[in-house]
């Protein structure tokens, strides 16, 4: 199913089994920040991102250092050089995710890497690369799904905010993630339910504003939605495991955050001081325990610690 209709989705969604797959990665990779500097594209159409002075490329690195030793402590993490052609590959989640195989495959199937399309130029060479290409490809004998050749903006899960253990998912519809460009992904996914809602004016991915943490539960900041629907519809899937965040925790990248383990939430130190009592003690009541690491200049690119972070299921 892949529908605009929140009550429908939701009322499919809330019938599923969370055994469509693990609900966390296996590992994850990262690309440094090398030549980390403004991406003037980018920049307009993310409103997130700081002023070219703002940017402090030695203690970007040092905070992309200390993040990789982080992750690392959880769960396997390979990082990537970057290149200072492409100052936005920091955040390879947008380019490249992988899926494996859901139930219904033959035996033996293939894990799946899909390449993104990206909105503008800037971000498209990255989809070139052909170091990641050949670790997903050659060294794990994933199977490539390449939609970067088409015309159809669909910057995964940026855009494509995914329970991988119920596999369902919602696409937040903007410049970078077109209705044609969810469906695609949503084949590519192979997801079972996939809600599409158009984001609200300024935003421009749908992980900045929502994280579904290990089919446990959801943070969404109402306001990056154009309507209330899509908070409806968690409710319905997620009963009493919805944190709604408030506009302060959303301007510090708390909707940025990521589940990687069962009873683990990743996001910014400037993302967890700005939660609220009541927020930590809902992550609390999941089963969630709050992992943080200082990325106040990695945010200056527009994103967060999800959007550093590309999983390998």
């Amino acid at each position: 199913m892949i529908t605009r209709d929140a009550a429908r989705f939701a009322a499919h969604a809330a019938t599923l089994a969370p055994d469509f797959g693990p609900a966390t990665a296996r590992g994850a990779f990262l690309v440094a920040p090398d030549g980390f500097a403004l991406a003037q594209e980018s920049a307009s159409d993310n409103r997130y991102m700081a002023a070219g002075t703002a940017f402090d490329a030695a203690r970007a690195l040092a905070q992309h250092r200390a993040l990789h030793r982080a992750l690392s402590a959880t769960l396997p993490t390979v990082c990537f050089p970057g290149d200072p052609a492409t100052p936005d590959a920091l955040f390879p989640n947008n380019v490249f995710a992988t899926a494996r195989p859901d139930a219904a495959a033959p035996t033996g199937a293939a894990p799946r890497f899909i390449v993104g399309r990206m909105r503008h130029p800037v971000r498209q060479r990255e989809a070139a690369r052909a170091d990641i290409r050949g670790f997903f490809g050659d060294v794990l004998g994933y199977r490539p799904m390449d939609l970067s050749t088409q015309d159809q903006p669909c910057e995964l899960t940026g855009a494509l905010v995914i329970d991988r253990a119920r596999g369902i998912a919602v696409a937040g519809l903007s410049e970078r993630c077109s209705e044609a460009g969810a469906r695609l992904m949503h084949e590519a996914f192979g997801l079972r339910a996939t809600l599409l809602a158009d984001l609200a004016p300024g935003e421009y991915h749908t992980n900045v504003v929502l994280a579904l943490l290990a089919g446990r539960a959801a943070l969404v900041a109402p306001a990056g939605f154009a309507g209330p629907a899509v908070i409806e519809a968690l409710e319905a899937v997620y009963p009493g495991r919805v944190v709604q965040l408030s506009p302060a925790e959303h301007a510090a990248f708390a909707g940025n955050a990521i589940a990687l383990g069962a009873d683990t939430v990743w996001m910014s130190a400037g993302a967890g001081a700005a939660l609220t009592a009541n927020s930590r003690a809902a992550l609390a009541d999941a089963g969630l325990r709050l992992h943080t690491v200082e990325l106040d200049a990695l945010e200056a690119a527009g994103g967060s610690l999800r959007c550093c972070v590309g999983e390998i299921y």
